[in-house]
């Protein structure tokens, strides 16, 4: 016992939060396993781990429809599951911690900051009781909002505070999981619902500390504040992304898809498609639906993903960020990249081509695993939609996933794990440790390009 609890002790943060999130699956998989949580029978287990992993990544992909296989203890399970997904089991944790009065150490701090992609261990514990607080305020007001549309529809209380809290809970958390057989696909058009669900996924993806910073720029006792280089690069990349991709989305659609809509309804529904592919899940419009061109831009839109400490996945969107950067720079002939009167440090260059360049290898090779199992079923395009979607845990689907073999099925939940962790975290909890050469080689030139 001494040797083991000395060996956990000694594990890098990343490490750590590996085993935590290993744990958490394992937990939620054997909670899932219990017929009462179902509403007749329970399903086969590489289901019910689809499931978990589904709820603890925040990914929103299912094997199973939700609303015909779980009851309503079900629901709030899974309810659970997404927010401690999307919160952050170390932030779970760490409020545990705190509610027992217990006291947290160096090593705790270390996996806080590795957990949420931070560089400074000051203030760890208070940004955690920040992110728990800005989410559930975001669910809480979410909540309202879909109770008093379904109540004003249904005039059914219970339904309206299941069905509307749950909603707001997959919205803001990203978990992209709903009580429909067809996500929100009979509510398109309907802005009731359309623009507050796209406004807590947006919150949910840009990033916690721009919140944080949001939060600290509306209060008056913070006199002079100014904005981090994190929270302008974040922002701006962001909007870009959605404004971008709904355009292309529009423009894709317009003779297609959306021909016979009015174009306030089409713009709305693109922005909310491109919102989606940050890592939401939640649709309204049926992806199979769409032309294999808009659903490649949506791939790649999933492929970038979300911001860093979000709860979603992707190479983050500064990752693609300083890659464009870059390449601007590198055009100019500039030997360093300058954005907001501020230089990007070389060992976030060369992190972010290290993530870019394994991660396309990764998807690659999921990608081909899937084709090799399952080629004789799906098309390429279909294939590759439902990988991005895992490593973003988008959650979005072109109605495959249920019919996915085994193996698929697999690969689907390993890249899901992969994007909720974080893509740099998961790379440095299987690497050895880390050690820098105490000599140099002679420098000399090679030829490239």
């Amino acid at each position: 016992m001494k040797k083991l609890r000395r060996w956990f002790t000694n594990l890098s943060p990343q490490r750590g939060i590996l085993i935590y999130y290993f744990l958490a699956l394992a937990a939620a998989t054997l909670l899932l396993s219990f017929p009462f949580f179902y509403e007749e029978e329970t399903i086969p287990f590489i289901d019910t781990l689809f499931v978990a992993a589904s709820a603890i990544s925040v990914t929103g992909l299912s094997t199973v429809t939700i609303m015909e296989t779980f009851n309503v203890s079900g629901y709030l399970l899974l309810m659970f599951l997404m927010n401690l997904g999307g919160i952050g089991i170390m932030a779970l944790g760490t409020l545990l911690w705190i509610l027992l009065g217990r006291r947290i150490g160096v090593r705790e701090r270390r996996q806080i900051i590795a957990d949420n992609a931070q560089y400074k261990m000051s203030g760890a514990v208070k940004l955690v009781l920040d992110i728990i607080t800005l989410l559930l305020a975001v669910e809480t007001a979410g909540a309202v909002v879909y109770i008093a549309y379904f109540y004003s529809e249904t005039g059914d209380l219970a339904y309206s505070f299941l069905h509307g809290t749950f909603l707001s809970v997959s919205a803001t958390t990203n978990g992209g999981l709903d009580l429909y057989s067809n996500s929100l696909t009979h509510l398109q058009g309907n802005i009731l619902i359309e623009i507050p669900v796209m406004c807590q996924i947006i919150l949910g993806a840009i990033g916690y500390p721009v919140l944080i910073e949001l939060k600290h720029f509306f209060s008056r006792n913070s006199p002079g504040f100014r904005f981090s280089l994190f929270t302008k690069v974040t922002v701006s990349t962001y909007g870009i992304l959605l404004f971008a991709g709904g355009a292309l989305i529009f423009i894709l659609e317009s003779f297609k898809y959306f021909s016979d809509k009015n174009i306030f309804s089409s713009v709305v529904t693109s922005l909310f498609l491109s919102a989606s592919t940050r890592s939401g899940g939640i649709t309204t419009v049926a992806v199979e639906q769409l032309s294999e061109v808009t659903q490649l831009i949506m791939s790649l839109l999933m492929f970038i993903g979300a911001s860093p400490s979000s709860a979603g996945g992707g190479i983050r969107t500064t990752t693609f960020a300083i890659l464009i950067l870059f390449l601007i720079s590198f055009s100019r002939g500039r030997q360093h990249i300058n954005v907001f009167h501020r230089r990007i440090a070389k060992k976030d260059i060369e992190r972010a081509f290290a993530v870019f360049t394994l991660a396309v290898g990764l998807v690659f090779t999921g990608v081909l695993t899937v084709l090799i199992a399952d080629g004789d079923k799906f098309t390429l395009t279909q294939i590759i939609f439902e990988v991005t979607s895992a490593f973003g845990t988008t959650g979005t689907s072109t109605g495959i996933t249920g019919e996915l073999s085994t193996l698929s099925k697999t690969v689907i939940m390993i890249f899901m794990f992969v994007g909720r962790i974080g893509f740099v975290s998961f790379l440095l909890s299987i690497s050895g440790r880390q050690r820098e050469l105490t000599y140099k080689y002679s420098e000399e030139r090679l030829m490239v390009g």
